[in-house]
């Protein structure tokens, strides 16, 4: 007998027939012998619905009114679940986070998971109950409801696995795996049997949908075994783990992420500290740099152009804007029509030219390419916004899947 995770997320959930559907999935685990812990995401578009009509009462309520009002979609969830469960004869309870045990920060609408609390999981799988958690959602110490952010409930799942030694941590979704690219826009990708952790993260924080990327760092962190499947479809899923066997793959994805704007600072003084003293104060406000561009100073100037989630583009233009004077910038330049393009893969590490053969992609497909990103195990590039599934399309056929 082993503890198996099992996490769905909205679109699984998001009508009777999908409810029974994933009851079906559960009960089939629990019946071969299997302790199960479940956690699942809000139906559909709930969420959305919800934050809409926040709007319709108060365009800027408090983020702790926020999460008291988004966390409600999960106890939906879990409680229709735990009826169809109970509908089919087996065993079942429903948790809220704080009832699971989540412990959290007090970062309102993006929560970092601090324990659980394992006393009540443990309680209830020692009566071989079937225990469906909301996921997404947690308690501070000062007990108000927090939420974990975008994709907090495949973190939520991470989480429970690794905190009771769960020997499977099953992720189901719309689609049946991992692949080398979004099969809606690439009708060539191809699904991954196996991926790393490294690769995954990259992939996750690239614009890859699959798995939220705080999920794959826990699951990394300690060692989780993770798998990635289809809720719609009986078929064997991607093994998310440590080390992979494929390593013929000289890439295993290619990713496109349109959440992003490109910050430009002109005219900076092209001297020691100017970069530091930017950063920092970027830094202070909390706005998250990604890619970094640094121009060769002519005329004891130079620019500094860099990247944000488009979330953060206002906040990084005020923040320029309140130092303007202070570091001499002589202009500042925002441009939300870019998205960011970009190749994973272990591969990369020990094969030369796999950048010479994504640029001379993007050049036959007649692409500029604005800025350029690298690590061990990535390449990205800042492109026009409308040529990103173009951009994908044309990588992906350069490459031997």
């Amino acid at each position: 007998m082993g503890l198996i995770v099992q996490k769905f997320g909205g679109t699984s959930v998001k009508d009777a027939e999908r409810i029974f559907n994933v009851a079906r999935i559960v009960t089939e685990t629990y019946s071969k012998g299997n302790n199960v812990v479940v956690v699942v995401s809000a139906q559909g578009d709930t969420t959305d619905d919800l934050i809409e009509k926040a709007a319709e009462i108060n365009p800027n309520p408090s983020k702790r009114e926020m999460d008291v009002l988004l966390s409600t979609g999960e106890q939906i969830s879990i409680s229709l679940l735990a009826m169809a469960i109970e509908k089919l004869g087996f065993p079942v309870i429903s948790l809220t986070g704080w009832q699971a045990g989540f412990v959290t920060n007090s970062n309102h609408g993006n929560a970092r998971i601090r324990k659980i609390d394992k006393e009540r999981l443990n309680l209830e799988l020692d009566k071989r109950n079937i225990v469906i958690v909301a996921g997404f959602q947690g308690l501070n110490r000062y007990d108000d409801i927090t939420t974990l952010g975008r994709g907090g409930s495949d973190t939520s799942a991470v989480a429970l696995a690794a905190a009771l030694h769960a020997d499977l941590c099953q992720i189901y979704t719309d689609v049946d795996g991992v692949y080398t690219a979004d099969p809606r826009v690439v009708k060539d990708a191809v699904k991954l049997d196996e991926i790393s952790f490294d690769e995954m993260l990259e992939l996750a924080s690239l614009g890859a949908q699959v798995l939220h990327n705080r999920s794959v760092e826990m699951a990394k962190k300690y060692n989780v075994n993770l798998e990635v499947l289809s809720s719609l479809e009986d078929k064997p899923g991607t093994k998310v783990k440590e080390v992979t066997k494929m390593e013929k793959m000289l890439i295993k994805g290619v990713a496109c992420d349109n959440d992003v704007a490109r910050i430009a600072a002109i005219g900076l003084p092209d001297e020691p500290g100017i970069a530091f003293r930017l950063f920092s104060m970027l830094a202070k406000s909390k706005v998250n740099v990604d890619i970094i561009l640094q121009s060769i100073g002519r005329d004891n100037k130079k620019d500094i152009s860099f990247t944000v989630p488009l979330s953060q583009k206002e906040t990084a233009i005020k923040c320029l804007e309140d130092v303007k004077d202070l570091l001499k910038i002589q202009d500042i330049n925002a441009d939300d029509n870019v998205c960011k393009v970009s190749i994973v893969g272990a591969g990369m590490q020990s094969n030369p030219g796999v950048a010479a053969k994504m640029f001379e992609a993007l050049f036959e497909a007649d692409i500029n390419i604005r800025m350029i990103s690298t690590s061990e195990i990535k390449i990205s590039v800042l492109i026009d916004k409308e040529k990103g599934k173009r951009a994908m399309v044309a990588i992906h056929n350069a490459f031997d899947f």
